[in-house]
């Protein structure tokens, strides 16, 4: 079954804006990821992974765990 014109502008003024937004959160916690200076080198590896593989739901969980260790440096001992 073929979409309509309303199912058209349903999908290109909603749900595109909003996929577009997913994918550039995504895309984010990605990069904070590498940049985290509060993670070692292996779990930012162990972070990217899990992104990469979840996709959204990934992002979700590394936003909420491992994105707040931003404002704590690493420190060495």
């Amino acid at each position: 079954m073929f979409l309509g014109g309303f199912e058209v502008i349903l999908v290109v003024l909603i749900l595109l804006p909003i996929a577009l937004a997913l994918f550039a959160f995504w895309i984010w916690m990605l990069i904070s990821a590498v940049l985290n200076k509060g993670l070692t080198i292996g779990e930012k590896i162990a972070w990217l992974l899990v992104i990469f593989f979840i996709q959204l739901l990934g992002a979700l969980i590394y936003f909420f765990v491992g994105h707040p260790k931003r404002k704590t440096p690493l420190t060495t001992t």
